[in-house]
């Protein structure tokens, strides 16, 4: 019973901390859509954003969800007319890059380099964009929000306009609550039952994988289950009290940056209408693949340093 109270507390909590974000920027793109203002951003950066197959009206999700988190990014999406490719796109780009602020102090805190932080959030938010354009031809229809209804009515005059806005914001927020509460109450449930501690033991054969001690398997399981943002206590925790190397610190973050919250964010994406398993398997393979190569590249150094050292001695 107790699990049921503070996890739906916790939904619902959430659901007002994020619906907060989400609803007033909803209505403010909806309205800037129809002044000046957003046409000109438009045109000034379309050139840019035609690299990654995306009109220039787009770099508006990917603005808001680098600045505030993938709930900002997701409200700029529903504020928009957008290809189902286009909403794939910025999917996979915000879910490489999101929630810089934040879940880059996470990552200063437990002494990641902030140059690797940025170099490969925006380098794989990029890379993917440029890929997932060349690569794929579909997706060329309109994108259906989820229960959200289609606007097929011209707004007239301000009123109309925001009141557009208010369906819109109003719809986003219903959905992002179907979606967090249930999820708040696994997580709830997972916390009560030591699971993650459970998890974590279980999970020596992943972190051999890709290269890290299995004292760090506490630090990946935190941010796979709940997320950078979410689990930083945890895993702030994880790292002081384990004795996580800087290295295998580094290398779990880069796993974790390209897959994290991989219940959460997975599932906040599908009110959008776009596919989410190819979405959650392009992120679980950019993980394994980069952080094996990172690891692979890091041992190369370190055996080369070593062998100069050596020969140093010796000679």
């Amino acid at each position: 019973m107790s699990t049921l109270k503070n996890g739906l507390g916790a939904g619902l909590k959430t659901t007002w901390s994020l619906g907060k974000i989400i609803f007033p920027i909803t209505i403010l793109v909806v309205i800037l859509q129809h002044t000046p203002i957003l046409p000109w951003i438009v045109k000034l950066i379309s050139p840019f954003m035609n690299l990654f197959g995306l009109s220039g009206e787009a770099a508006i999700p990917l603005v808001l969800g680098n600045a505030l988190n993938l709930y900002a990014g997701i409200a700029g999406i529903l504020s928009l007319d957008l290809t189902v490719k286009e909403v794939f796109i910025l999917a996979v780009m915000l879910s490489f890059a999101h929630n810089l602020f934040i879940e880059t102090g996470v990552a200063l805190k437990v002494g990641v380099k902030l140059w690797i932080v940025l170099v490969v959030r925006f380098g794989l938010a990029a890379l993917s964009g440029i890929v997932i354009n060349l690569v794929w031809r579909g997706g060329g229809e309109i994108a259906q929000y989820g229960i959200s209804p289609e606007s097929t009515v011209v707004p007239n005059g301000w009123v109309d306009i925001f009141l557009l806005g208010l369906q819109k914001a109003s719809f986003g927020v219903l959905q992002l609550a179907l979606i967090v509460i249930p999820l708040m109450l696994v997580v709830q449930f997972l916390k009560d039952q030591n699971y993650l501690e459970k998890f974590s033991s279980k999970f020596s054969p992943v972190t051999k994988l890709i290269g890290v001690q299995p004292n760090a398997s506490l630090t990946l399981v935190a941010g796979l289950v709940i997320g950078l943002a979410y689990g930083a206590g945890v895993m702030i925790q994880a790292v002081q009290e384990d004795g996580v190397s800087n290295r295998d610190a580094t290398l779990s973050f880069i796993f974790l940056v390209a897959c994290h919250a991989v219940i959460e964010d997975t599932l906040l994406f599908i009110p959008l209408g776009i596919p989410v398993w190819p979405l959650l398997l392009i992120r679980i393979i950019t993980a394994f693949v980069l952080t094996i190569a990172v690891a692979f590249f890091w041992r190369h150094k370190l055996n080369e340093k070593l062998e100069k050292e050596a020969t140093v001695a010796n000679g």
